[in-house]
């Protein structure tokens, strides 16, 4: 048993025993204010996850600050800038980037170090190091999130009489599965076999990156063999095979991507582990992921989400909101988040456990994600990796996703424009 469990358990039996049903004095009430995003099926779990603990600390109120997902991060920077931010802050793996470049965050290295009932240990070291940076802690982990998921219709594969993919397929075997699972009516496709967004998933498994460093990126490395040829196939399954829907055929289709999915009409699809309370609602045919498959020459890799919880470096009460973060980033939130599908945990324990691996809810094979994490590469630890994404890769990439250009022709480009970019002050 982890020591975080004992924590949740000590602790709330020593409140109770102690404290019983006396007053507290609402002068004496410390207040802590938890910022986060998140669907309505998450922020359930969070509230009701601290109403349970405020139970048991009658001394802290939670003011819970749920933002929509599209203006957190603005939102948040701006109050950080203000010198106003809240005492607790939800932070993904990418957005804690550019939250870090602002100074926003405590050092949670001394409070993990002096306290007794948790271990950096038990989390899965990859998401762990992403939070930490110069060799302290700056985010407690929640989740991680590897983009290794390719979910799949069983009854279309039955209905071919294709057998299910395995954890060790690789890329040339989904594309001739793609193939046969594509059906074409007339000009129309009305069934397409693959699709994904993951484009950075190609590039990793074709031995390619993004940039030369991760933790420290000096420059992109766009330009090089393995990052042209992940980026040319991800290309080419959409304008030279025909087997993965452009953003032009989604545009009139008119359907989200997990739609599309639910709806019969796409053989696999490749997303993260957030897509399944939904797909959990699919009465009409069954369904099971696998892991994304290997590149040509049998490398494995995938770009990766994942979360925790940081703590406001000028909060006036660090000690509460250690407490609160430890109760966020705990058991009982990582355990009801697996539960319902929505979140892979930080703790191996748990990922391991009977609330993820060794659970028989859909899908069935989401323990292949363990396995999984070992393989994951963050983006670029820098507070350019957004400007540089959005205003250079991303139009170029267009070009090439569209069919209008080659990624030979265009990658030099890239890689000098973003690399402008990444050395300015």
């Amino acid at each position: 048993m982890s020591r975080i469990i004992i924590s949740a358990a000590v602790i709330a039996l020593l409140i109770f025993s102690f404290s019983g049903c006396a007053k507290v004095d609402k002068t004496d009430v410390i207040k802590i204010e938890v910022a986060f995003w998140g669907a309505p099926e998450e922020k359930e779990i969070i509230t009701e996850t601290i109403k349970k603990w405020e139970k048991e600390h009658p001394n802290i109120k939670v003011i819970l600050n749920h933002i929509a997902a599209g203006g957190y991060s603005s939102k948040i920077l701006t109050r950080i800038a203000a010198g106003s931010a809240p005492d607790i802050m939800f932070a993904e793996v990418n957005i804690f980037t550019s939250f870090m470049e602002k100074g926003a965050f405590l050092d949670l290295t001394p409070f993990i170090n002096n306290d007794p009932l948790i271990s950096i240990d038990d989390f899965f070291p990859e998401v762990v190091d992403r939070f930490r940076v110069d060799g302290r802690l700056y985010c407690l982990p929640r989740d991680t999130a590897p983009f290794a998921c390719v979910f799949y219709n069983k009854s279309i594969f039955d209905a071919a009489e294709i057998p299910y993919p395995t954890d060790d397929w690789t890329l040339d075997e989904m594309l001739e599965t793609a193939k046969k699972l594509t059906i074409r009516k007339g000009n129309s496709i009305t069934q397409y076999g693959f699709y994904s967004w993951c484009w950075m998933n190609f590039i990793y498994s074709f031995g390619g990156s993004i940039v030369d460093n991760v933790k420290n990126p000096s420059e992109f490395t766009l330009n090089k063999p393995g990052s042209i040829e992940g980026i040319q196939f991800y290309s080419d399954l959409m304008n030279k095979y025909e087997v993965m829907p452009s953003s032009t055929a989604l545009a009139n289709i008119g359907m989200a991507l997990w739609e599309l999915f639910s709806s019969g009409k796409l053989a696999m699809y490749s997303s993260g582990i957030w897509e399944t309370p939904q797909f959990r609602k699919i009465s009409n045919f069954d369904w099971d992921v696998v892991m994304f498959p290997k590149g040509p020459s049998g490398i494995r890799a995938f770009g990766t989400g994942g979360s925790g919880y940081c703590i406001y470096k000028e909060t006036k009460h660090p000690e509460e909101a250690w407490m609160v973060l430890k109760a966020l980033s705990g058991a009982e939130g990582q355990i009801k988040l697996a539960e319902e599908g929505l979140a892979q945990p930080a703790m191996r324990e748990f990922a391991e456990g009977p609330a993820w691996a060794l659970s028989q809810k859909k899908p069935k094979n989401k323990k292949m994600l363990n396995g999984a994490v070992k393989y994951v590469i963050y983006e670029p630890f820098t507070p350019k990796w957004r400007e540089i994404q959005d205003n250079v890769i991303m139009p170029n990439l267009d070009l090439v996703f569209n069919g209008k250009k080659k990624m030979a022709e265009i990658a030099p480009e890239i890689d000098k424009k973003a690399n402008i970019l990444l050395k300015e002050k």
